[in-house]
C-alpha cells in the first residue's frame, strides 16, 4: 500500500472509533494499522485496526471495518509451540457478521459474498454489546454491515503474521511503498 492510501483509510476509520466512543491518543491514532491484505482492494477486503497491548499472554485491540468491508477467511495456527489465538470479538459499534464452521448457506448470509475465497458460513450476528469467542484453530471471516463496524477484540497472544488464509492471493502484512 502507499503510504497516501494508508492516511486515506486512517482518516475514513476515525469517525468510527468517535461513534463507539473510544477515545483514542494522538499516538494511537498515528500507529493505526491498515490491513488491505496484499490484494489492492481495501474498501471490500481489508481492516483498520489499533493494537493496545499484545503480551506474552494478552492482546486487546480495537478494529474498525467499513460498511460491507470484509477481513477475509483465515484461522489461528499455532505458532512457537503455543496453540494458535483464542480471541473474543465485541461488537462495539454497527453490526458484525461473523462466519464459522457449522450449518450456514451461502445463499442465505447477511452481506454480500466477499471478493476473497471463502469456505465457512456459519452465521453470528453481533450488535452492540454482543460477542463471541472463536477458539484456536477455528476457520473465519467477518464483515461490517452496512453502517460499518467497531470491534474490540480480547484475545491470547497475537501472531497475526502466521495466521493461515483461505486465498493463496493474501498477504498478511503487505509491503509499504512510498
Amino acid at each position: 500500500m502507499k503510504k497516501s492510501e494508508i492516511e486515506a483509510q486512517k482518516k475514513k476509520a476515525l469517525p468510527y472509533y468517535e461513534k463507539a466512543g473510544i477515545i483514542l491518543t494522538d499516538e494511537e491514532k498515528q500507529n493505526m494499522e491498515i490491513a488491505d491484505f496484499g490484494l489492492g482492494k481495501v474498501d471490500r477486503v481489508g481492516l483498520q485496526l489499533i493494537v493496545y497491548v499484545n503480551t506474552d499472554r494478552v492482546c486487546a485491540k480495537e478494529m474498525v471495518l467499513l460498511p460491507y468491508q470484509v477481513c477475509p477467511e483465515h484461522r489461528h495456527v499455532p505458532t512457537n509451540g503455543r496453540q494458535g489465538k483464542e480471541e473474543t470479538f465485541r461488537c462495539r459499534f454497527g453490526k458484525v457478521y461473523l462466519y464459522t464452521d457449522g450449518q450456514g448457506d451461502k445463499d442465505k448470509i447477511g452481506v454480500p459474498l466477499p471478493d476473497t475465497d471463502v469456505t465457512v458460513f456459519h452465521e453470528t450476528l453481533l450488535t452492540p454489546g454482543r460477542q463471541f469467542t472463536i477458539m484456536p484453530g477455528t476457520l473465519h471471516w467477518f464483515a461490517a454491515g452496512e453502517e460499518g463496524a467497531v470491534i474490540s477484540e480480547f484475545s491470547t497472544h497475537s501472531t497475526d503474521e502466521t495466521d493461515f488464509f483461505t486465498d493463496p492471493e493474501i498477504v498478511r502484512i503487505p509491503e509499504l511503498e512510498d
